[in-house]
């Protein structure tokens, strides 16, 4: 196992920047995730600490070692892509050994190894198998073995779920948060799925165009994001934002009206004292904290276009405005159709206020 450390690192393809100067320190054992949209650049931050793509500019370094010039084999790594590639001609055994078989390393090392993350992964009884007679989840598995054979400092996943079933996806979410917990390996993984970036990470890393918006832990950027682009990242169904003024400021305090309901008010708190009256702001609110009417700091009124019900719970999808739509999750809301009003509270405590930059008033 090994820290990772990345420098000012920076990607262009002729004159189009990819990654814009990343600063990042990875402790060893942590489980950490890149997560963001398609083409924020995460996979192309992997196969750069991988050694898959050619670095910039910037410093990669690996258990303290400079990396940016070291053969991808000898950096201490094993990657797991999105496609299994598996040989279809090798059984489990043999795809999950050939590269320390190709490595020149001893028969009785490579039965040794082999069995060990077989055992790990479960897959005693599929070792004579050939892929076409394995499930995806399988499959996923032995191409997760064939990593763990090479006993390496640093584990790099790309999005390996992506080709799974939801259900699978679950169960296999849970085989590698155990597998961590076994191995106390250093893992980098990669996904656009927030659900898995919340599940599994210690630390998640959030991309967006090449450049880091947040790093933390996931409960951490759930409760106190930066901007709203994490905001509305982190979070499922994700969070609602509302058009809103500044009505008074000062003392440590303002008051906020929406902009489509403006008898609706909150105040709150702010260590900034930046804002001033009339200026612009969005807030936040995430679906599971408005509140029964009444029971908040202020009501608002929404009309009901679609609500979902899940059986614990609901989601309602409604119209504060004709311009604005967001989410509530109301465990209580049953039988909605389109012509339902439904009056919720908001909470100042639960909410969060963003500039028209999108950051965060604090």
């Amino acid at each position: 196992m090994a820290d990772v450390r990345l420098t000012d690192i920076r990607k262009r393809f002729g004159a189009l920047d990819i990654i814009k100067g990343v600063d990042l320190s990875i402790g060893t054992g942590e489980f950490v995730v890149f997560v963001g949209p398609s083409g924020c650049g995460k996979s192309t931050l992997l196969r750069m600490i991988a050694g898959l793509e050619d670095i910039t500019s910037g410093e990669l370094a690996i258990g303290g070692a400079v990396m940016n010039d070291v053969d991808p084999s000898k950096r201490g790594i094993a990657m797991v892509f999105q496609s299994y590639a598996l040989y279809p001609h090798m059984t489990v055994r043999e795809n999950m050994g050939f590269a320390l078989k190709f490595a020149g390393m001893a028969k009785e090392e490579i039965e040794r190894r082999v069995n060990d993350a077989a055992r790990i992964l479960e897959l005693g009884p599929l070792m004579e198998r050939k892929p076409k007679a394995l499930s995806g989840g399988q499959r996923q598995r032995v191409a997760i073995g064939r990593a763990i054979v090479r006993n390496p400092d640093v584990f790099l996943f790309d999005e390996p779920l992506s080709n799974l079933d939801a259900e699978l996806r679950v169960h296999m979410r849970v085989e590698i948060a155990k597998l961590h917990k076994a191995l106390k390996s250093t893992v980098i993984y990669v996904t656009h799925d927030q659900v898995e970036a919340m599940t599994l990470a210690d630390k998640i890393v959030v991309l967006r165009a090449g450049v880091v918006e947040q790093v933390g832990a996931p409960l951490d950027l759930y409760d106190d994001p930066d901007n709203t682009f994490v905001a509305g990242f982190i979070g499922s169904p994700r969070m609602n934002f509302l058009k809103a003024r500044i009505v008074t400021a000062g003392e440590g305090r303002v008051t906020v009206a929406l902009e489509s309901q403006p008898d609706v008010t909150l105040g709150f708190s702010l260590r900034t004292s930046a804002v001033r009256p009339g200026d612009t702001v969005s807030l936040g609110v995430r679906p599971e904290h408005f509140r029964p009417a009444g029971t908040g700091d202020a009501d608002m009124v929404l009309d009901v276009d679609v609500a979902e019900h899940l059986g614990n719970t609901s989601y309602v999808y409604a119209n504060v405005s004709a311009e604005e739509r967001i989410i509530v999750e109301h465990g209580s809301f049953r039988g909605a159709d389109g012509s339902d009003r439904l009056t919720v509270g908001l909470s100042a405590e639960k909410s969060f206020l963003f500039d028209e930059a999108g950051k965060r008033i604090r």
